[in-house]
């Protein structure tokens, strides 16, 4: 195979890797090598070939792991197959510049510093995360470190770094990899020992990471500590195409009652329903909103769930709905609203259609999202006398979102999702890992009510309590407990993405003046 064929199946390769280290097809162990054949195939690449290598990683990786969004267009955007296709090949190809300009960069380092630099990999690599977490409002989903999520030991140093940690221990693992593949050329019959060095302190660091993650996951300090309470997860898996058929919403409706009455029985002190789960408008719905506060007065719990909102504005003697925002509410004990929270991250092609003049052949689906605004405020919302916060479907991937809620000084963390648009899918098993994380990096529990599932309680170690299988309806009632520690990520953020950015920046500006 010529050299630069061979350089393209590498990188693919590497692509593979990637979507193949993240549920629920994949294995957490494949991420450790997933960017070694890339890191390889850079090495003697031209500027253009390194662009179109990172390119095609970045489009077999984000291909395998977004697959099912071509799904959710076609199936509720009312959108035609092909042009479903053709919208998700557009957002694969944006994602996949944040590998084509990590390759750009690592070769620039590569060709400045010589092959050691490719130790300067996991550092470009943190970045093109961060500026996929923002650029554009963001997309973070599927970030290297996520696929750390259910190995504990490792995934305990989001609790420090964040999950941008522990994608770069990953990365450098990689990293080190690639070095022994392509490092300095033999000196005769023998093989240069420094390239193996990198490698062995990676190692190091990885087991000490290991043994004392080991030993802080073993250990389940906060777990015994701050007030419990016990709390009901609803999961009333209606079918996303009945879910608002005026014909159901009856049904559906006293359906979530009864499942309520059945955590309360079961001892539950507060109750989650999911996502958008009332098949009305809370506040414009009297008799609706009356038989939640009833439920909530009678059995004197504290109910959080998901609903509509509208502001209104008034043009002479009419009012009219002039924005609808995605929310969350809580009813208290004896029956009053205790407040709402507007989501502040929509989904795109979900509640928004971004660069809605350039995406005109997405009309349809326009029309069939509607006109979601955003909320500005991260609000906390009281339950049982302490401050709760609430991420809405895909908030959660978020981690500064979810940390601002704990600088405020939430205590504990609430999700509420409808997952029904993905069907049987990976959407919703990387989801339910990627709000794991979340419960780590801030220590904090983390509860989680979805329509469809996964429906489940996380530990502030990641430890699963309690789960739920998907498309089946459940009640799970367990223990939390409200929490005021703060972990080193809580108190300090994403340092490590910042010094990241900061020093590939450096890298850069100095590898210019290199070459030059």
């Amino acid at each position: 195979m010529p050299r630069r064929s061979f350089d393209y199946a590498l990188a693919s390769t590497s692509g593979v890797l990637l979507a193949l280290s993240f549920p629920k097809f994949g294995h957490p162990a494949l991420a450790w090598i997933a960017l070694t054949p890339l890191l390889v195939a850079l090495a003697g690449a031209s500027v253009r070939q390194s662009f179109a290598l990172g390119l095609l990683t970045g489009i077999v990786y984000f291909t395998g792991t977004l697959y099912w969004i071509t799904r959710v267009m076609a199936v509720y955007g009312d959108l035609q197959w092909w042009v479903a296709v053709l919208i998700n090949a557009l957002l694969v190809a944006y994602l996949a510049l944040f590998p084509a300009i990590f390759a750009l960069i690592v070769r620039r380092i590569v060709v400045a510093h010589g092959p050691a630099a490719v130790m300067a990999a996991p550092l470009v690599w943190v970045t093109a995360e961060l500026g996929r977490t923002y650029f554009l409002t963001g997309f973070p989903w599927v970030l290297l470190g996520y696929s750390q999520s259910p190995v504990l030991p490792i995934a305990q140093l989001a609790s420090v770094f964040g999950v941008y940690g522990v994608s770069m221990l990953v990365a450098a693992v990689s990293a080190a990899l690639a070095l022994i593949a392509v490092g300095p050329p033999k000196a005769g019959p023998y093989v240069p020992l420094g390239r193996y060095v990198p490698l062995c302190v990676v190692l190091l660091a990885l087991a000490v990471v290991a043994v004392w993650g080991s030993r802080r996951a073993a250990g389940r300090e906060w777990t015994h500590t701050g007030d419990p309470i016990r709390v009901g997860l609803i999961q009333g898996n209606v079918d996303q195409g009945q879910k608002w058929d005026p014909a159901r919403a009856s049904a559906i409706f006293h359906e979530y009652l009864r499942m309520t009455r059945e955590a309360i029985a079961q001892g539950a002190q507060f109750v989650l329903w999911p996502e958008s789960s009332t098949p009305f408008y809370f506040e414009e719905d009297r008799p609706g909103a009356e038989m939640v506060r009833a439920i909530a007065r009678d059995a004197r719990v504290t109910i959080l769930f998901g609903s509509d909102q509208v502001d209104w504005r008034v043009e002479g003697n009419k009012r009219i709905p002039d924005k609808y925002y995605n929310s969350a509410f809580v009813v208290r004990p004896d029956g009053t609203t205790a407040g709402a929270y507007r989501k502040m991250h929509l989904v795109p092609f979900g509640e928004y259609v971004p660069l809605k003049e350039l995406l005109f052949f997405a009309a349809p689906l326009v029309e069939a999202v509607g006109p979601f605004s955003a909320g500005v405020d991260p609000t906390l919302l009281p339950v049982n006398g302490h401050p709760v916060s609430v991420a809405i479907c895909y908030e959660v991937v978020y981690p500064n979102l979810i940390r601002q809620f704990v600088v405020r000084g939430s205590e504990l963390l609430t999700t509420i999702t409808n997952d029904a648009w993905f069907g049987s899918t990976s959407a919703p098993y990387q989801h339910f890992a990627q709000a794991s994380m979340r419960a780590i990096e801030e220590g904090r529990y983390l509860v989680r009510s979805a329509n469809t599932g996964i429906s489940g309680i996380v530990d502030p170690y990641g430890h699963v309590v309690a789960e739920t299988r998907i498309f089946e309806p459940a009640v799970v009632v367990g223990e939390a407990r409200f929490l005021r520690h703060s972990t080193f990520y809580a108190r300090h953020g994403d340092i490590v993405a910042y010094a990241s950015a900061v020093m590939t920046l450096a890298l850069v500006v100095v590898s210019r003046r290199r070459v030059q």
